[in-house]
C-alpha cells in the first residue's frame, strides 16, 4: 500500500515548517483560528528564506570572511590585476550576470502581499477551497503593471494596466491573471505576437517608448476592426488610472466554476476597488512622466507602509450553462462585456493588501503568474485567446527565470504541500532522498500517490467534436456594437477625453491612409466620433454614418460617479513666511481628520515664521513638487505669505495648473490674493469669513478673526474632493 500522509521533512519540501496547511488546526492560530492562520502562512513561509545582514562581516559566496573589497590584487601599486584574485572574480561575475531578461509585455510593474477573505461559501457552484466559507481568508500576492513600456519606462503612460493575482490556496496556488480593461485587443491568441510586435517599438530606431502613437500600431488597428472595442477603452480615462488603488481590474475571459457534481457555470471576475474608480487626465500624466516616473508604484509602496491598505471586493458575473447562447454576442469572445445590467456582479469576497515585498528582485520582478495555475473547481472555456495563453505563460518563463524550477523561488512556492516526481534541471533547490521519480512504481512504497481521498484536480467533461480547421466562428464577427456601447456609456468630459486621446495618437501617425482607415471604422461606431476626430488629424470627415448608433448604454462603464471616498488622497497646502499659523494647523488638522493627505510645500525648506512670530514646519520645497502630484491645493491666510507667494511664479502656476486639471482649488482670507494672481478667468471668492463659498470647485473663505479653525471650509473643501474633478469649469485658456 503507497504510504501517504506520512509527517516528515519529506511531506514538506517547501520549508514551510509546520503541518499540512490544509488540516484546520485552531490551537496553532491566533485571533480567529484557521481563518487567519490561513491568511498568515504565505508570510510564515517566506520567513525561511529573509536574509538580515545588520551585524554581520562580509564574506564570499563560499562564506569565506574577506578583509578588503575597495582594490583589486595587483603586482605592485600599479602593476597588472592577478587572476587568482577570486573575491574580485566572483564580485564581478555576480554583478555581470545579475540581470534577467525583463518580461515582453508587462516589464514594468510593483507588487504587494495581502490576503483575500470570503464573504460567504460559494460550495453551491464550485468546489474552489478558497471559496467555500464566510471569513476564509487565503494569502495572495498581487502585482501591477503597465503592458507595452520597458522596465524604465514611467508609470503613467497610456496604456492597459495588469492586474494579477496569486492565491496561495490550500488546493495549491491560482492564478486570476486579468487587466484593468475587461477585454483586450484581439480574439485568438495566434495573433498576439503580431499585436505586441505592432505596439512596441519600431524596429528600424526603437521609437517611441511606451506608446501607441505610432504607425505600426495604427496599422494593425485599422487591419483589425475586433480590436476596435479594446482601442476605445485604451483611449478612455481608464489608460491613465490615478493610482492603482484606484483601478478595477477584470479577468478577461469566460472561465468556468465547477461544482461537486461536475456541474459548469460561466464565470466573469470582476475586481471593484472601494476608494472608487479614478483617473489621471493626459496633461498630467504627461507631466508626472517628468516630474515622478514611479509615481504609481510609490502611490502604492506609502499607502501600505501608513497603513492605508488597499481593497477591492471580487466580484463575478455568473452565468449559467444553458443560458450560453442568450446574448447578442459570443461568451467565448475575449473582446466582448457582458454589461452589468445584464448579469449584475455579485460581490463575494475582499482582497486587502498590507505588506509591501522585502525585495523587489527576489519577489515582484521573479513572482510567476500563469493563466493555467487552476485549483479544483475553477477551469476553463474554449476562449481561443486564453487557450493561447495557458501556453505561452509557462512557455515565457522557462527563459526568464532560467529553467523549469522557478515554482520554487520563495514568491512562486506555493502554501499547500508539493510531491512531484520533477528532479534535475537548473536551480533545483531540493534534495530528494527517494529511489524513484516515475509512476508507478514500487521502489518508493508508490509514493507520490496518484489521487487519495482529499481534493484533486479534475477537468470539466465536456464534449468536444469536430473537423481541424483555420476559421473564426461567425458568432465572432460583430465588431462594431460593444465599442458603441461603450461610447454610448460615457459622460460629456470621457468623451471629450476620448476624441482627444484620438486626435493625439492619430496626429503622430505619419502615414495618413491609416489615419484615414481609423478613421472609417470609427464612423462605424459613432459618427459625430468620427467627425470630431478627423477634424483634428487632417482627415475629410465623414459625411454620413455608415451605421445606426444602436442607442444602448451601460452606465457601469462610466468613471463619473459622485461621492467617492477621498480616503489618502493629497492635498498640497502652499506657503511662505508670514503663512497664519492657525490657519496652518486647522487646515492640517481638518483635512487629516476627514482621510486626507496634506502636506504643507514652503518655498523654502525647514521652518517657516508665522504671524504670530512662531514657526510651521515644511513637509516639501514647493519648487521640488508640483500639482500634478496633488489632488487638490488650498492657500492659508497670512498677508506677508500670500505676497511672497503671488511673487513666485512656480506657486501662481501651480494653482492655474491644479484648476486646469479641474480639481479642488482653495484659499483662505489673504491666501485669495494668491489665487487671483492665477489666469484662471473669472471665479466667484468669498468676500467675508462668515461662509465658505464654493464656485466649480474653488473654495474660498473671507478675512476675520473668529472663523480661523475653518471647519466649514474644509468640510466644503472636502465634499468638492469627493466629485474627483470639476468638469464645468473653462479651462482651455488656463496657460498652463
Amino acid at each position: 500500500m503507497p504510504r501517504v500522509g506520512a509527517q516528515d521533512e519529506r511531506n514538506d519540501p517547501w520549508g514551510l515548517g509546520m503541518d499540512d496547511p490544509t488540516t484546520n488546526d485552531p490551537t496553532t492560530a491566533s485571533g480567529d483560528g484557521h481563518l487567519r492562520e490561513d491568511a498568515d502562512s504565505k508570510d510564515r513561509q517566506l520567513e525561511a528564506s529573509r536574509v538580515d545582514v545588520e551585524g554581520t562581516h562580509l564574506t564570499t559566496d563560499q562564506g569565506v570572511r574577506v578583509d578588503h573589497t575597495d582594490d583589486s590584487l595587483t603586482v605592485g601599486e600599479r602593476g597588472p590585476t592577478l587572476l587568482e584574485d577570486f573575491h574580485f572574480r566572483e564580485k564581478i561575475t555576480h554583478f555581470d550576470h545579475e540581470r534577467i531578461p525583463e518580461r515582453v509585455v508587462h516589464a514594468r510593474g510593483a507588487g504587494a502581499y495581502g490576503y483575500f477573505e470570503a464573504y460567504e461559501s460559494m460550495a453551491d457552484v464550485t468546489v474552489a477551497d478558497f471559496l467555500a466559507e464566510a471569513g476564509r481568508r487565503t494569502p495572495v500576492f498581487v502585482r501591477f503593471s503597465t503592458v507595452a513600456g520597458s522596465r524604465g519606462s514611467a508609470d503613467t503612460v497610456r496604456d492597459v494596466r495588469g492586474f494579477a493575482t496569486k492565491f496561495y490556496t490550500r488546493q495549491g496556488n491560482y492564478d486570476l491573471v486579468g487587466n484593468n480593461m475587461p477585454v483586450f485587443f484581439i480574439q485568438d491568441g495566434i495573433k498576439f505576437p503580431d499585436f505586441v510586435h505592432a505596439v512596441k517599438p519600431e524596429p528600424h530606431n526603437e521609437i517611441p517608448q511606451a506608446a501607441s502613437a505610432h504607425d505600426t500600431f495604427w496599422d494593425f488597428i485599422g487591419l483589425q476592426p475586433e480590436s476596435l472595442h479594446m482601442v476605445m477603452w485604451a483611449m478612455s480615462d481608464r489608460a491613465l488610472p490615478r493610482s492603482y488603488r484606484m483601478m478595477e481590474g477584470f479577468g478577461v475571459h469566460t472561465f468556468r466554476f465547477v461544482d461537486a457534481e461536475g456541474r459548469g457555470t460561466f464565470v466573469k471576475f470582476h475586481w471593484k476597488p472601494l476608494l472608487g474608480v479614478h483617473s489621471l487626465v493626459w496633461d498630467e500624466t504627461q507631466k508626472i512622466a517628468g516630474k515622478d516616473p514611479d509615481f504609481n508604484r510609490r502611490d502604492l509602496w506609502k499607502a501600505i507602509e501608513s497603513g492605508s491598505y488597499p481593497e477591492w471586493e471580487l466580484g463575478v458575473q455568473l452565468v449559467p450553462e444553458e443560458d450560453e447562447f442568450a446574448f447578442d454576442f459570443d461568451l467565448l469572445d475575449p473582446t466582448k462585456i457582458i454589461p452589468e445590467e445584464q448579469v449584475p456582479v455579485r460581490r463575494i469576497g475582499k482582497l486587502v493588501l498590507d505588506r509591501n515585498p522585502d525585495n523587489f528582485f527576489a519577489e515582484t520582478e521573479q513572482v510567476a503568474f500563469h493563466t493555467a495555475n487552476v485549483v479544483p473547481g475553477i477551469d476553463f472555456t474554449n476562449d481561443p485567446l486564453l487557450q493561447a495563453r495557458n501556453f505561452s505563460y509557462l512557455d515565457t518563463q522557462l527563459i526568464r527565470l532560467g529553467g523549469p524550477n522557478f515554482a520554487q523561488i520563495p514568491v512562486n512556492r506555493p502554501t499547500a504541500p508539493v510531491t512531484t516526481n520533477h528532479r534535475d534541471g537548473y536551480h533545483q533547490h531540493q534534495i530528494y532522498r527517494t529511489q524513484s521519480s516515475y509512476a508507478p512504481n514500487t521502489v518508493g512504497g508508490g509514493c507520490p500517490a496518484v489521487g487519495g481521498d482529499g481534493e484533486v484536480f479534475r477537468h470539466y467533461q465536456e464534449r468536444v467534436d469536430g473537423h481541424k480547421i483555420r476559421k473564426r466562428s461567425e458568432s465572432f464577427k460583430e465588431y462594431y456594437n460593444q465599442a458603441t456601447l461603450f461610447w454610448n456609456s460615457m459622460s460629456a468630459p470621457e468623451k471629450e477625453h476620448i476624441v482627444a486621446a484620438f486626435q493625439f495618437e492619430l496626429a503622430k501617425v505619419e502615414r495618413k491612409y491609416i489615419r484615414e482607415r481609423v478613421v472609417e471604422h470609427l464612423n462605424r461606431i459613432d459618427h459625430e466620433l468620427a467627425v470630431a476626430v478627423a477634424k483634428g488629424v487632417g482627415v475629410e470627415p465623414p459625411a454620413s454614418a455608415d451605421r445606426p448608433n444602436h442607442g444602448n448604454s451601460s452606465p457601469a462603464l462610466s468613471q463619473v460617479r459622485p461621492g467617492a471616498p477621498i480616503d489618502t488622497r493629497m492635498v498640497a497646502v502652499l506657503a511662505a513666511d508670514g503663512v497664519d499659523e492657525v490657519h496652518v494647523n486647522a487646515l492640517v488638522e481638518n483635512l487629516s481628520g476627514m482621510g486626507l493627505l496634506p502636506e504643507v510645500l514652503g518655498l523654502r525648506d525647514g521652518k517657516l515664521t508665522t504671524t504670530n512670530g512662531s514657526t510651521v514646519e515644511t513637509d516639501r520645497r514647493l519648487n521640488t513638487m508640483a500639482s500634478v502630484l496633488y489632488d487638490a491645493v488650498v492657500v492659508p491666510g497670512g498677508a506677508e505669505a500670500a505676497q511672497a507667494l503671488s511673487r513666485d511664479g512656480e506657486a501662481v502656476h501651480f494653482l492655474a495648473e491644479a484648476f486646469k486639471h479641474a480639481k479642488t482649488v482653495g484659499a483662505v482670507a489673504e491666501g485669495i490674493d494668491v489665487l487671483s494672481r492665477a489666469p484662471i478667468g473669472e471665479v466667484m471668492v468669498a468676500t467675508d469669513a462668515d461662509q465658505p463659498v464654493n464656485d466649480r470647485g474653488v473654495i474660498t473663505q473671507g478675512r476675520g478673526p473668529d472663523k480661523n479653525r475653518l471647519e466649514d471650509f474644509c468640510r466644503m473643501f472636502a465634499e468638492a474632493m469627493s466629485l474627483h474633478r470639476h468638469w464645468d469649469r473653462e479651462t482651455d485658456a488656463v496657460p498652463a
